[in-house]
């Protein structure tokens, strides 16, 4: 037996069959395989965005943690403008290429490959920050386990590249399970956690053993809220996916993926908005070793049962799956641009499985080398994320102003003010994004203590103070609090 024939016979028994040319078309999905596949990353964000808020606002201590709730309704009401922008985007571009394709024709080359070099380098990012924030869930559940970090997330990386060298059909039946156990799981702890709110039975959450309690508290700027703010703006990553992805959806496609937009920015904006007001509502501290999700379900679900990791693992497989989206959506593109000659040709090639198989196997390689530099540390990656994205969600909107006054079709108004509105804002926050970024680490350099430092009395006067009120939750300096539906 011949090596060629042994290393053929390996790679049908991990990739699969070949599949022939003419039956391409059975290669495409639906809408609920599509807001699995391409909404995993916008629905995942919401397990670390208001995390990212609280952990920069706690900086100026408990007392303005509250500000997490008008910080998340700002955000809510961005995701809403650019989810209704990117509807524009959909109907006007069905063939997919999403930004690339609207800057380059209707702003210029050179800014259609700003957007596509953002987009490609976010897909990178969010493959190492989604795996990375699935590891940080799992051991959060399991605090004592001690793993190596890095060996999950890269085992977890290999595992989501094999899928997707599979082919779509196949991916989509490996990964649509994990993203409607999540958004079942997430509606039972919103549900249950309003009902608790509105029947008076919320109990304040203990502060874990290593809350992060700033020694000195820092003033309450409004550099420190911009960049709360621009932290939990995580929440919008992913949006753009679906516009880049129409082509991939069975016929009338621009409809199904307007539809599967529209439901993923509903299902976004509820959970985003739910795990806000319960962290607010809960008093809930980030702490390096449990993510607020997991302090949430704890309280909520009355401890470590099975209902807590029902949540914790659907949380673990949508944060790592939300890598999927990248895996969707940057080979895709890669293969568009490719064919316009800015990128290699090889990456127009699609494997046996009719999966653009080059763009796989690079970005798992770019993704892993991140997850191995940072130690598979999602906060280390964060402050690398975003910009990538808001450039492209710019450059997009930017476009289809120019689209819209240009043809002047029946609704041109319309379509401009909205696409219009979504530029100057998303503008805005990119230059808040690229602003704290930029000072993000001397002010993350303020230092912290967690509860077996205070212990030892090592702490100042307003540490004290902090720890007091940690130390009983009644006393916490919160303002009062009500949960609003």
């Amino acid at each position: 037996m011949s090596l060629g024939f042994e290393v053929g016979g390996l790679k049908r028994l991990i990739v699969g069959q070949r599949i022939p040319s003419h039956l391409a078309h059975r290669e495409r999905f639906g809408k609920s395989t599509g807001l699995a596949i391409l909404s995993s990353d916008a629905l995942s964000s919401v397990a670390y965005a208001t995390e990212e808020i609280l952990r920069t606002l706690l900086v100026a201590g408990t007392a303005s943690l509250w500000l997490v709730t008008p910080i998340g309704c700002v955000i809510a009401g961005l995701m809403l403008v650019i989810g209704f922008s990117y509807r524009q985007t959909i109907l006007a571009y069905p063939n997919g290429g999403g930004a690339y394709r609207v800057a380059g024709e209707n702003i210029g080359v050179i800014p259609g490959l700003i957007a596509a070099a953002a987009l490609l380098l976010d897909y990178v990012l969010t493959v190492a920050v989604s795996i990375a924030a699935g590891v940080a869930a799992i051991t959060s559940a399991f605090p004592e386990s001690h793993l190596d970090t890095v060996q999950l997330a890269l085992g977890f990386l290999a595992l989501i590249m094999i899928g997707n060298l599979r082919g779509i059909r196949e991916s989509g039946r490996i990964f649509s399970l994990p993203t409607f156990l999540f958004l079942g799981s997430m509606g039972a702890l919103l549900v249950v956690g309003a009902y608790k709110a509105l029947a008076g039975q919320i109990v304040p959450i203990e502060a874990p053993s290593a809350a992060f309690v700033p020694q000195e508290a820092a003033s309450l700027s409004i550099f420190l809220v911009l960049r709360a703010f621009s932290n939990g703006c995580t929440a919008l990553t992913g949006i753009e996916a679906i516009s880049n992805g129409v082509p991939a959806f069975k016929p009338p496609e621009a409809r199904n993926a307007v539809i599967t937009l529209l439901i993923m920015i509903a299902c976004a904006v509820t959970c985003f908005m739910g795990v806000t007001l319960l962290a607010h509502s809960y008093h809930v501290i980030p702490a390096p070793e449990e993510t607020v999700i997991s302090q949430l379900s704890r309280a909520i679900f009355g401890g470590r049962g099975l209902l807590y990791f029902v949540t914790q693992a659907a949380t673990t497989m949508i944060l790592v799956l939300a890598a999927n989206t990248a895996f969707a959506d940057f080979p895709r593109l890669a293969s568009i641009v490719a064919r316009d000659r800015f990128l290699p040709r090889q990456f127009a090639n699609q494997g046996d499985r009719l999966a653009f198989s080059n763009g796989i196997v690079m970005l798992s390689l770019l993704a892993g080398v991140l997850l191995v530099a940072f130690h598979g540390d999602t906060h280390a990656l964060i402050p690398l994320y975003m910009l990538g994205v808001f450039v492209s969600f710019t450059l997009s909107q930017a476009g289809m102003v120019l689209k819209a006054s240009r043809e002047r079709k029946r609704g041109w108004r319309i379509a401009a003010l909205v696409n219009g509105l979504g530029a100057v804002l998303t503008a805005i926050v990119l230059v808040v994004v690229t602003v704290t970024k930029f000072d993000a680490r001397n002010t993350l350099s303020t230092p912290v203590t967690s509860n077996s430092e205070r212990a030892s009395g090592e702490t100042s006067a307003a540490g004290r103070a902090v720890n007091c009120a940690l130390a009983d939750p009644s006393t916490r300096a919160w303002p009062s609090t009500h949960l609003m539906l």
